[in-house]
Protein backbone atom coordinates (compact mmCIF):
# COMPACT_ATOMS: atom_id res chain seq x y z
CA UNK A 1 0.00 0.00 0.00
CA UNK A 2 1.56 3.31 -0.99
CA UNK A 3 -1.58 5.47 1.09
CA UNK A 4 -0.76 7.92 3.35
CA UNK A 5 -0.08 6.91 7.00
CA UNK A 6 -1.78 9.42 9.63
CA UNK A 7 -1.68 8.62 13.46
CA UNK A 8 -4.51 10.82 15.54
CA UNK A 9 -2.30 10.85 18.99
CA UNK A 10 -1.60 12.35 21.94
CA UNK A 11 1.77 12.66 23.86
CA UNK A 12 0.21 12.06 26.86
CA UNK A 13 -1.41 9.15 26.12
CA UNK A 14 -0.88 5.07 24.68
CA UNK A 15 -0.36 7.36 21.42
CA UNK A 16 3.29 6.99 22.18
CA UNK A 17 3.05 3.34 21.26
CA UNK A 18 1.57 3.97 18.10
CA UNK A 19 4.75 6.79 17.59
CA UNK A 20 7.41 4.46 18.14
CA UNK A 21 6.07 1.97 16.25
CA UNK A 22 6.02 4.32 13.29
CA UNK A 23 9.64 5.37 13.84
CA UNK A 24 10.56 1.48 14.05
CA UNK A 25 8.85 0.76 10.43
CA UNK A 26 10.49 3.87 8.57
CA UNK A 27 7.95 4.72 6.74
CA UNK A 28 6.90 9.00 6.35
CA UNK A 29 3.72 9.54 8.66
CA UNK A 30 1.33 12.69 9.74
CA UNK A 31 0.54 12.89 13.30
CA UNK A 32 -2.99 14.37 14.02
CA UNK A 33 -2.55 16.11 17.97
CA UNK A 34 -5.71 15.89 19.32
CA UNK A 35 -6.73 17.00 22.63
CA UNK A 36 -8.58 15.36 25.51
CA UNK A 37 -12.18 16.04 26.39
CA UNK A 38 -14.13 17.78 23.43
CA UNK A 39 -11.78 16.89 20.23
CA UNK A 40 -11.33 13.47 21.02
CA UNK A 41 -15.68 12.90 21.46
CA UNK A 42 -15.82 15.10 18.25
CA UNK A 43 -18.55 13.04 15.76
CA UNK A 44 -15.43 13.19 12.76
CA UNK A 45 -13.27 11.74 15.40
CA UNK A 46 -15.60 9.32 16.68
CA UNK A 47 -16.63 7.90 13.37
CA UNK A 48 -12.82 7.07 13.30
CA UNK A 49 -12.63 5.81 16.30
CA UNK A 50 -16.11 5.44 18.36
CA UNK A 51 -13.96 4.84 22.04
CA UNK A 52 -13.52 8.66 21.51
CA UNK A 53 -9.47 7.71 22.64
CA UNK A 54 -5.97 7.11 20.78
CA UNK A 55 -4.31 6.20 19.02
CA UNK A 56 -6.02 5.59 15.53
CA UNK A 57 -4.22 5.26 12.29
CA UNK A 58 -5.52 5.66 9.08
CA UNK A 59 -3.93 4.24 6.19
CA UNK A 60 -5.65 4.70 2.87
CA UNK A 61 -8.86 3.62 3.64
CA UNK A 62 -8.16 1.30 6.66
CA UNK A 63 -8.65 2.56 10.14
CA UNK A 64 -6.89 0.71 13.02
CA UNK A 65 -7.41 1.14 16.47
CA UNK A 66 -5.92 -0.69 19.54
CA UNK A 67 -1.97 -0.19 19.86
CA UNK A 68 -1.58 -3.94 19.81
CA UNK A 69 -3.76 -4.26 16.50
CA UNK A 70 -1.69 -1.27 15.22
CA UNK A 71 1.77 -2.79 16.31
CA UNK A 72 0.32 -6.04 13.85
CA UNK A 73 -0.80 -4.01 11.18
CA UNK A 74 2.33 -2.09 10.64
CA UNK A 75 4.43 -5.11 10.94
CA UNK A 76 2.68 -6.37 8.36
CA UNK A 77 1.77 -4.09 5.98
CA UNK A 78 5.26 -3.33 6.00
CA UNK A 79 7.13 -6.72 6.10
CA UNK A 80 10.43 -5.05 4.65
CA UNK A 81 10.72 -3.23 7.94
CA UNK A 82 11.62 -6.81 9.02
CA UNK A 83 8.66 -5.61 12.50
CA UNK A 84 7.47 -9.54 12.36
CA UNK A 85 8.21 -13.00 11.94
CA UNK A 86 7.44 -14.37 8.50
CA UNK A 87 3.76 -15.73 8.39
CA UNK A 88 5.13 -19.73 7.42
CA UNK A 89 7.29 -18.98 10.59
CA UNK A 90 7.10 -21.02 13.77
CA UNK A 91 8.12 -18.17 15.38
CA UNK A 92 4.87 -16.56 14.44
CA UNK A 93 3.00 -18.14 17.62
CA UNK A 94 5.44 -17.13 20.72
CA UNK A 95 5.24 -13.36 18.69
CA UNK A 96 1.42 -13.49 18.71
CA UNK A 97 1.30 -15.27 22.08
CA UNK A 98 2.98 -12.40 24.07
CA UNK A 99 1.55 -9.41 22.20
CA UNK A 100 -1.39 -10.45 23.09
CA UNK A 101 -0.82 -11.69 26.03
CA UNK A 102 0.52 -7.96 26.63
CA UNK A 103 -2.63 -6.48 25.24
CA UNK A 104 -4.99 -8.43 27.32
CA UNK A 105 -4.23 -10.19 30.56
CA UNK A 106 -1.08 -8.00 31.55
CA UNK A 107 -2.73 -4.70 30.81
CA UNK A 108 -5.49 -6.04 32.66
CA UNK A 109 -3.46 -7.25 35.98
CA UNK A 110 -1.88 -3.46 35.99
CA UNK A 111 -4.92 -1.95 35.54
CA UNK A 112 -6.64 -3.44 38.28
CA UNK A 113 -3.71 -3.14 40.77
CA UNK A 114 -3.26 0.68 39.88
CA UNK A 115 -6.89 1.20 40.82
CA UNK A 116 -6.51 -0.92 43.82
CA UNK A 117 -8.84 -3.21 42.51
CA UNK A 118 -7.90 -7.15 44.16
CA UNK A 119 -9.67 -10.23 42.88
CA UNK A 120 -10.89 -12.30 45.37
CA UNK A 121 -8.86 -15.26 45.47
CA UNK A 122 -11.60 -17.63 45.07
CA UNK A 123 -12.81 -15.68 41.82
CA UNK A 124 -8.94 -15.69 40.40
CA UNK A 125 -9.99 -18.55 38.08
CA UNK A 126 -12.69 -16.70 36.83
CA UNK A 127 -10.58 -13.98 35.51
CA UNK A 128 -8.02 -13.67 32.31
CA UNK A 129 -5.08 -12.90 34.06
CA UNK A 130 -5.91 -15.04 37.87
CA UNK A 131 -3.88 -12.17 39.93
CA UNK A 132 -1.08 -10.14 39.65
CA UNK A 133 1.89 -11.69 41.07
CA UNK A 134 1.27 -14.15 38.38
CA UNK A 135 1.01 -12.11 35.64
CA UNK A 136 4.47 -10.40 36.67
CA UNK A 137 5.85 -13.76 37.02
CA UNK A 138 4.74 -14.75 33.24
CA UNK A 139 6.55 -11.18 31.80
CA UNK A 140 9.18 -12.57 33.67
CA UNK A 141 9.49 -15.20 32.17
CA UNK A 142 8.21 -13.70 28.66
CA UNK A 143 11.35 -11.48 28.23
CA UNK A 144 13.49 -13.69 30.55
CA UNK A 145 14.85 -16.12 28.31
CA UNK A 146 16.23 -14.00 25.00
CA UNK A 147 17.60 -10.87 24.34
CA UNK A 148 14.02 -10.25 22.64
CA UNK A 149 10.61 -11.69 22.99
CA UNK A 150 10.71 -13.78 19.31
CA UNK A 151 14.59 -15.17 19.75
CA UNK A 152 17.04 -12.99 18.92
CA UNK A 153 15.11 -10.36 16.76
CA UNK A 154 13.37 -7.37 17.60
CA UNK A 155 9.83 -7.51 16.53
CA UNK A 156 6.60 -5.17 17.01
CA UNK A 157 5.98 -7.48 19.95
CA UNK A 158 8.64 -5.90 21.35
CA UNK A 159 7.10 -2.38 20.77
CA UNK A 160 4.13 -2.95 22.66
CA UNK A 161 5.00 -4.93 25.72
CA UNK A 162 8.66 -3.35 25.92
CA UNK A 163 6.24 -0.17 26.08
CA UNK A 164 4.19 -1.63 29.16
CA UNK A 165 7.42 -1.81 30.90
CA UNK A 166 8.94 1.04 30.43
CA UNK A 167 5.72 2.93 31.49
CA UNK A 168 4.99 0.68 34.08
CA UNK A 169 8.83 1.22 35.41
CA UNK A 170 8.43 5.05 35.14
CA UNK A 171 5.03 5.26 37.11
CA UNK A 172 5.54 2.43 39.44
CA UNK A 173 3.02 0.33 38.00
CA UNK A 174 4.98 -3.08 37.15
CA UNK A 175 7.85 -4.31 39.92
CA UNK A 176 11.08 -3.11 39.36
CA UNK A 177 12.32 -6.16 38.87
CA UNK A 178 16.15 -6.91 37.45
CA UNK A 179 14.86 -8.58 33.94
CA UNK A 180 11.95 -5.82 33.76
CA UNK A 181 15.11 -2.65 34.08
CA UNK A 182 17.38 -4.94 31.66
CA UNK A 183 15.01 -5.50 29.03
CA UNK A 184 13.32 -2.13 29.15
CA UNK A 185 16.70 -0.16 28.93
CA UNK A 186 17.68 -1.90 26.31
CA UNK A 187 14.71 -1.20 23.97
CA UNK A 188 14.74 2.64 25.02
CA UNK A 189 18.49 2.53 23.63
CA UNK A 190 17.18 2.05 20.49
CA UNK A 191 17.31 4.87 17.63
CA UNK A 192 13.63 4.66 16.46
CA UNK A 193 12.74 4.71 20.73
CA UNK A 194 14.40 7.59 20.87
CA UNK A 195 13.59 9.56 17.94
CA UNK A 196 9.75 8.95 19.21
CA UNK A 197 10.68 9.85 22.98
CA UNK A 198 12.29 13.30 21.40
CA UNK A 199 8.97 13.96 19.33
CA UNK A 200 6.51 13.62 22.06
CA UNK A 201 8.78 15.20 24.66
CA UNK A 202 9.11 18.43 22.50
CA UNK A 203 5.14 18.47 21.59
CA UNK A 204 4.31 18.48 25.60
CA UNK A 205 6.95 20.81 26.75
CA UNK A 206 5.10 23.29 23.77
CA UNK A 207 1.72 22.43 25.35
CA UNK A 208 2.89 23.23 28.60
CA UNK A 209 4.38 26.54 27.80
CA UNK A 210 1.49 27.31 25.66
CA UNK A 211 -0.46 26.70 29.29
Amino acid sequence: MTDELVVYTNPMSRGRIARWMLEEVGRPYRAEILGFGAPMKSAAYKALNPMGKVPTLVHGDMVVTECAAICAYLADAFPEAGLAPDRSSRLRGPYYRWLFFSAGPLEAAVSNKAFGLEVPPDRERAIGYGNFADAMDTLEYAVGRNEYLVGDRFSAADVYVGSQILWGLQFGSIEKRPVFEAYGARLAARPAAKRANEIDNALIAEMQKAG
